[in-house]
């Protein structure tokens, strides 16, 4: 379950986040009970998100702004669902694969958002627009001058921006998922010691694998 409580429609008051449960939900569920959405997510992001109703309307016209910008909807999308696989989101990367096919997309390309290096059914742009998401999210805005290049030979800097902020927000919410286990980022740490055999005892691994070179 989400690391924070999630807000009963009883509680709610703000009448945007209220437009959001009846459209998601619809009116007669209380989705912090009754979860589950279109997509099969939980819907918790949504719950969640209501303690702040500031938040909450800042964030949804964050979506309204991704879904009016200017910029080619599969290029906003190959970002945004690179950024999700890159941040090890599970939810991101796959709400936003399954916009990737809504948009049409072959599923040869949906399933190489994941290893779009050695993929060749990317275009140019396309192979630009995934390395520019590795470096915004990879390696904290570290991009090299030949990727900015092709950006810049087919986008004009009104869509570059576009492209940058989108990505970028949607980096956010893939972190904010992780931190806070919303939706299908409610799993466990999986990195976690796994216990020696019994009657292992305290014997030092590092001497039994180093050996003694003969």
């Amino acid at each position: 379950m989400p690391r924070l409580r999630e807000v009963p429609r009883a509680e709610v008051t703000d009448e945007r986040i209220l437009f959001f449960y009846d459209r998601l939900f619809g009116p007669d569920r209380d989705p912090a009970v009754d979860h589950g959405t279109a997509t099969g997510s939980p819907g918790d992001w949504w719950t969640v998100f209501a303690q702040s109703p500031e938040v909450f309307r800042h964030a949804v016209r964050g979506f309204a702004l991704y879904r009016d910008a200017k910029i080619d909807p599969l290029l906003r999308e190959l970002g945004q669902s690179r950024a999700g696989w890159a941040r090890g989101s599970q939810f991101v990367f796959s709400q936003h694969c399954k916009q990737l096919r809504a948009l049409g997309v072959p599923e040869e390309k949906v399933q190489a958002v994941a290893y779009w290096q050695t993929a060749g059914c990317f275009s140019e742009l396309e192979r630009a627009v995934l390395a520019y998401t590795d470096g915004l999210v990879l390696d904290g805005g570290r991009v090299h001058d030949e990727i900015f290049a092709v950006l810049r030979r087919h986008l004009t800097d009104e869509e570059i921006l576009l492209l940058t902020y989108v990505t970028c927000l949607y980096e956010m919410h893939a972190t904010m998922a992780k931190a806070l286990r919303l939706e299908f980022d409610d799993r466990e740490e999986p990195i976690v010691e796994v216990a020696a055999p019994e009657g292992y005892g305290s014997r030092d691994i590092a001497d039994d694998i180093a050996g003694d070179g003969r």
